[in-house]
């Protein structure tokens, strides 16, 4: 469990790092990603570094927002030749992204490969979803927090560690639905090319 003094570190940190957002505006652009996203989601770009955070400077930061505050974070590149592409804080612990999905009302949610496939599913093609970077990420008591759908689509990228994690998931949710994507595409790639129409049609919605 976060101490108080490390829960309100990562509150300062997403507070100022939000207001530094417009400087990652070309790549949320790129994704699909809108000003109204973005700001829902708390996102935030490290301009000027929170101490600690020196090694991820000009990168997006994704804050995972919880009803009971900021739980964690993790820092994507913009440069798509900068390696490696996610870094996370030291001593950060795995957790389910964009939980407050869970209060929505609808009888279905989709699990995503990640944080920007979560922000794109939920908040720009209106289909409420978490993300979980990875099959290695997936922990046993997850599947809880799902039993009371009638639907749990598992929006698996187009490659072998998609096919990994869908898998995985699956064998732990009885009413889970796999969705893949085209070969060597994610949902935001599929967003991009379809519209939200698209990825919605691709999940029978």
């Amino acid at each position: 469990m976060l101490s108080n003094d490390a829960r309100l570190a990562l509150e300062t940190a997403t507070e100022t790092y939000s207001q530094q957002i417009d400087e990652a505006g070309r790549y949320l652009t790129s994704r699909g990603i809108t000003k109204e996203a973005a700001q829902k989601h708390r996102l935030g770009f490290v301009a000027s570094p929170m101490i600690g955070h020196e090694e991820m400077i000009g990168r997006l930061s994704i804050p995972y927002v919880t009803p009971a505050g900021v739980v964690e974070m993790r820092f994507r590149s913009i440069d798509p030749n900068t390696n490696p592409k996610y870094l996370s804080r030291v001593g950060a612990k795995s957790h389910m992204y964009n939980v407050n999905a869970f209060n929505e009302r609808s009888e279905h949610i989709a699990i995503c490969e990640g944080e920007m496939d979560a922000i794109v599913a939920s908040s720009i093609c209106g289909i409420p979803a978490v993300g979980v970077p990875g099959a290695q990420t997936w922990q046993a008591s997850y599947r809880r927090a799902f039993q009371d759908y009638r639907k749990v689509f598992i929006l698996a990228d187009g490659d072998a560690a998609g096919q990994e994690m869908a898998k995985k998931v699956a064998h732990a949710i009885d009413v889970a639905v796999v969705v893949t994507m085209p070969e060597g595409m994610d949902v935001n790639d599929v967003f991009m090319a379809e519209g939200p129409e698209g990825l919605r049609e691709r999940i029978g919605l």
